[in-house]
């Protein structure tokens, strides 16, 4: 895969597969990984057929190692510029406003950058006998990104994690609640991602997405306000037509046809 087409992107049966395709560096984020990844959040965030997203990696026992370090170094020394400022989107905080649920199929360790599209992400599926890290301050570099991991990992972890730069294992972070499902081989994880995303696909459309807002939503607000605008995200939801074709097909003892209106 040449370097400028670092990213494949694949639609089958509303799930949007997105693959960081670079194994001969370990799944490092250059440039143009960074800014296709970009590119492939507004594409699935924008496509009415796209229902569920799997975000994966080339096989070789990382689904990430972050940041290209090398190409970071190359780019300071030739252009005296950080690598972040050629990056559309360095922290890919679009991944938070995509509508549509993201699965992170990590089939390898996870590190750094690594990290970051995995806490973006809405669902994990992770390989047993990997880990995972936030191992920036071992580099120079910085995680601000790392903050919504106080809504999901305990304080106390997440400051070991931001302040030594040493990896867990990830069955450490499957018991905390961070990882949904852990497989014994890459593509048992991107098994389960898909029959996760297929499950979502069965779901009718608007709650779906209401669901996912939702829970975005309570996130930044806190649970009294999360709870006014989770009642505002639901009423497109309960006043489809979709609100009246489930109990419908469940009377009828049959699945339901959504609209997704």
């Amino acid at each position: 895969m040449p370097e400028n087409e670092p990213i494949r992107y694949e639609v089958v049966d509303g799930i949007a597969t997105i693959t960081i395709d670079r194994p001969e560096r370990k799944n490092a984020l250059s440039v143009a990984a960074m800014n296709g990844l970009t590119d492939a959040w507004q594409r699935a965030g924008g496509d009415a057929a796209v229902r569920a997203i799997i975000l994966t990696s080339a096989d070789c026992g990382v689904f990430s190692a972050g940041l290209d370090l090398k190409q970071a170094a190359e780019i300071r020394q030739r252009d005296g510029v950080d690598i972040l400022s050629l990056m559309r989107d360095p922290m890919q905080t679009a991944m938070r406003g995509v509508p549509q649920p993201i699965i992170a199929a990590m089939t390898g360790s996870l590190m750094a950058g690594g990290m970051l599209l995995a806490l973006n992400s809405d669902l994990r599926v992770g390989l047993r006998g990997t880990r995972a890290g936030i191992t920036e301050v071992k580099m120079g570099r910085g995680s601000p990104w790392a903050v919504p991991l106080l809504w999901m990992l305990p304080q106390p972890l997440v400051m070991e994690l931001v302040l030594t730069g040493e990896t867990v294992p990830i069955e450490q972070l499957a018991g905390l609640g961070f990882v949904n499902h852990l497989e014994d081989t890459p593509d048992a994880v991107r098994a389960r991602a898909l029959a996760l995303a297929r499950k979502i696909v069965e779901g009718a459309p608007l709650s779906v997405k209401a669901a996912k807002a939702s829970v975005r939503a309570a996130m930044d607000l806190g649970c009294a306000q999360g709870l006014v605008e989770a009642n505002r995200l639901h009423v497109a939801a309960y006043a489809s037509q979709d609100a009246i074709e489930g109990p419908r097909a469940f009377a009828e003892k049959r699945k339901p046809v959504w609209q997704g209106r």
